[in-house]
């Protein structure tokens, strides 16, 4: 029978933690920059693009 490979169990559970880490990271960024853009724009849309005279 063969031997069960633990450092390679220990290796697929690592990288499915760095990935699950970065997605979240993603999604974390995501959300901030949907927040900003959210700010952003009712200031601007205040704002005149024409030169008064």
């Amino acid at each position: 029978m063969a031997k069960t490979n633990y450092s390679y169990e220990k290796y697929g559970r690592e990288m499915e933690k760095k990935k699950k880490k970065e997605e979240k990271l993603k999604k974390k960024l995501a959300k901030n920059n949907t927040e900003v853009q959210e700010e952003e724009t009712p200031t601007d849309s205040g704002k005149s693009t024409t030169p008064e005279e």
